[in-house]
């Protein structure tokens, strides 16, 4: 699993059937300090993320575990917005509420 920052959307019209129906996002890989690595993934969003959350996600044939994209052609899936992480006792990053 890897953190990362959701930053963007991808639109699609024309698309292959199994995966119409599934949203996509732009999302920013996270370091373990919360900050941007510069590495950007286009996942399919299985928990209703949105822009600027902070997120879970999985790539290669992991993102092809959840129940939205079980065996659908994707290659990353959001499947969680964190709410809070700290690395090595400290605080990385926690939610506004």
């Amino acid at each position: 699993m890897l953190i990362g920052k959701v930053t963007g959307t991808v639109v699609s019209t024309l698309k292959d059937e199994k995966v119409t129906g599934l949203k996509f996002l732009v999302v920013e890989t996270l370091n373990a300090k919360g900050e941007f690595t510069g590495s950007y993934v286009v996942a399919a969003d299985s928990v209703g993320a949105g822009i600027g959350e902070v997120v879970l996600y999985a790539t290669g044939s992991s993102a092809r575990q959840t129940e939205l994209t079980l065996n659908k052609p994707v290659d990353a899936v959001i499947m969680a917005i964190i709410d809070s992480f700290e690395v090595a006792g400290k605080s990385v990053y926690r939610k506004n509420r």
